[in-house]
């Protein structure tokens, strides 16, 4: 969920003013879903859907031009240093999602990937515009990669008549990749668009779409954010616990958001992710946010764990 200089809105301000808040309790339910039961699993490990790598050595693995090694905070974030914090909490499988700092060169995390056989899915970034577009899109999925980023850069309202996105968007449905948007609230109504001219593409929108991170959950964004869930091939991460509401340990304050979505999407099509490394920066820690998930959210029966902590997430990118 990390942005630079170069985005329209740093990290702690992707929207600018706050909406006065309103109580989410009791907001009317889109798609009231029962508890559902736990998918078939073989392994009971965790998924973790959201994490980026790095590596220090900026020699080897060159950053894009638009970035400094100063944007690098912290220096380093391996998978070394990922599993020291995932493992403990019992995550046994990543989606690693690729960083900006490395732009479309995937090397790095396409290295860790082949290092760890079995323990990493990837998300690729791609530039839409590109002529060889398909074909790039095979030889990444071929390579490992389940699904593509979409970055709003305020040009997200482009997107729904832009060609070159209409081709990402089915060839990604032709393939079963997932496309992952990386939005603002302000354009959840473009995904939207775009979710009901290729409803058979698979979607995972990342951080609730950045709903709250003014500090205040927006509840006319959270009615537009649910009424994504009319498309069945659309899912949501809750996630990046850090940057939103209070942005405070143990996070209980996002528990009505989270109920609302679940009410909507219900656990099949939500997914648990840290953002790591930002989850484990401050005063912030890995524990906490897999714990509002497992520990705190009194709505959900064992079998909705199972598929928020790990079975959406393997049976969209695994």
């Amino acid at each position: 969920m990390k942005n630079h200089s170069h985005f329209a809105h740093s990290r702690r301000q992707f929207v600018s003013g706050a909406v006065a808040a309103a109580s989410l309790i009791g907001t009317t339910q889109l798609n009231a879903t029962p508890q559902a039961t736990a998918p078939a699993q073989q392994d009971t490990g965790w998924i973790d859907a959201h994490v980026h790598v790095w590596h220090p050595d900026t020699t080897r693995y060159p950053i894009s031009t638009r970035f400094k090694t100063t944007d690098m905070q912290p220096a380093s974030f391996t998978p070394e240093e990922l599993f020291a914090n995932c493992k403990p909490a019992g995550v046994k499988r990543i989606v690693l999602i690729q960083m900006s700092f490395y732009e479309f060169d995937h090397r790095y995390m396409l290295e860790a990937m082949r290092a760890h056989p079995g323990v990493f899915s990837g998300v690729a970034l791609i530039d839409y515009r590109r002529p060889d577009l398909v074909t790039r899109m095979e030889k990444l999925a071929g390579q490992g990669m389940r699904g593509f980023r979409l970055h709003s850069q305020g040009d997200a309202d482009q997107w729904v008549t832009d060609p070159g996105m209409a081709k990402l968007w089915a060839a990604a449905a032709e393939m079963d990749l997932a496309v992952c948007p990386l939005i603002n609230p302000t354009d959840i109504q473009h995904v939207d668009a775009l979710c009901a001219v290729h409803p058979d593409t698979t979607v995972v929108v990342d951080h609730f779409a950045r709903i709250g991170v003014s500090g205040t959950i927006e509840p006319q964004f959270l009615d537009e954010l649910c009424q994504l869930a009319r498309f069945p091939n659309t899912h949501l991460k809750t996630s990046a616990f850090y940057a939103l509401g209070k942005k405070s340990p143990p996070y209980k304050d996002l528990i009505p958001m989270i109920k609302r979505v679940y009410d909507s999407f219900g656990p099949e099509r939500l997914m648990w992710a840290s953002d790591c490394p930002y989850q484990v920066q401050d005063q912030h820690d890995y524990a906490s946010s897999i714990a509002l998930v497992r520990d705190h959210l009194n709505f959900l029966s064992e079998g909705d764990k199972q598929w928020m902590l790990c079975g959406t997430a393997d049976k969209v990118f695994f």
